[in-house]
């Protein structure tokens, strides 16, 4: 595994601006959770957690996400041959993006596809979840939005009577682990926020000493590493149930809302600047926080399946 997260962090430091095609094709990591039959490595959770942390260190823009998991873990749970045999292969390769999309204003009727989809993440090949079927559809249009986090394009589809092609079953199971992905992103950009404050730390000076060195800075930090530690353990623990994924969806999500924070006050006036990368972090987190839903609705949705059932579909987004 460590190997693995080396090879990752390397080439995305020695190769900031490579390919989507490139990265997943040189490193395999499209295919990570691709059965070996179509083209894949066939990997576990363990490996695409590593691969996602790493991404979400470094603000990739890379589809990995919507393509490596989501789509992959769609079609997966789907269980239609024929739509795996066509689809897979190429996102294994890394030749194409896919994408998962969900929206109540979408209507399936004799086969054909109506209706929009707002705030979706892009990729080529787009699959839709109408109530209980998975499909494959044409966007009429992709209308792409001016997002305050450039590193994690958005779109509206727009679907106008168009034709589909059956992808299998829909499954809730695909969400969980996409949701337990982003978590994971969100424990690599938090853990990134963690180092760059300590860095700023270490070599800022006041008063003749180190600004680390004050009790006020160094509770801060102290009070954020067991905040990161603790945001891992709940990605960690994503991979295994739909419970566990609500509480990482919740308690990453504000994990890294807060080490972002926290990075910008540490780092003063800097923090604050254009040029300094912390805001990006800040941006990140503050879209990551309504990429799936917020925390509340996670808490509302862990609430109404476990605690209490007969209260099933309140918080739902």
């Amino acid at each position: 595994m460590d190997e693995l997260r080396d090879a990752v962090r390397s080439y995305l430091t020695d190769r900031k601006g490579a390919s989507w095609r490139a990265f997943a094709h040189e490193l395999g990591v499209a295919g990570l959770a691709v059965p070996e039959e179509y083209g894949g490595a066939g990997a576990g959770p363990a490996e695409v957690a590593v691969v996602a942390e790493e991404l979400g260190r470094t603000l990739s823009p890379h589809p990995f996400l919507q393509t490596a998991v989501l789509a992959v873990e769609s079609l997966k749970a789907g269980g239609d041959e024929a739509a795996m045999a066509r689809l897979l292969p190429g996102i294994a390769e890394g030749y194409v993006t896919a994408t998962v999309v969900e929206s109540s204003g979408i209507s399936l009727r004799n086969g054909r596809l109506t209706g929009t989809a707002a705030y979706a993440l892009d990729g080529e090949v787009v699959l839709v979840r109408v109530g209980d079927r998975l499909v494959e559809a044409t966007p009429t249009r992709r209308t792409p939005y001016r997002m305050m986090d450039e590193s994690r394009p958005l779109a509206e589809f727009a679907f106008d009577d168009v034709e589909v092609r059956p992808a299998g079953a829909a499954s809730g199971r695909a969400r969980g682990l996409g949701i337990a992905a982003l978590a994971a992103e969100q424990v690599g950009g938090a853990a990134r926020c963690l180092e760059m404050a300590v860095e700023h730390a270490r070599r800022r000076h006041q008063f003749g000493r180190p600004i680390g060195s004050f009790q006020a800075i160094k509770h801060r930090l102290a009070d954020l590493l067991l905040l990161v530690e603790s945001a891992r353990s709940a990605a960690l623990a994503a991979w295994h149930s739909p419970a566990n994924a609500a509480i990482a969806g919740s308690y990453c999500t504000e994990a890294y809302l807060t080490a972002a924070g926290e990075n910008i006050q540490i780092h003063g006036g800097i923090g604050i600047t254009w040029e300094h990368p912390a805001h990006r972090y800040f941006k990140r987190a503050t879209s990551d926080a309504q990429l799936f839903c917020p925390p509340r609705a996670h808490r509302a949705r862990l609430a109404a399946e476990q605690l209490f059932p007969g209260m099933a579909g309140v918080g739902r987004p």
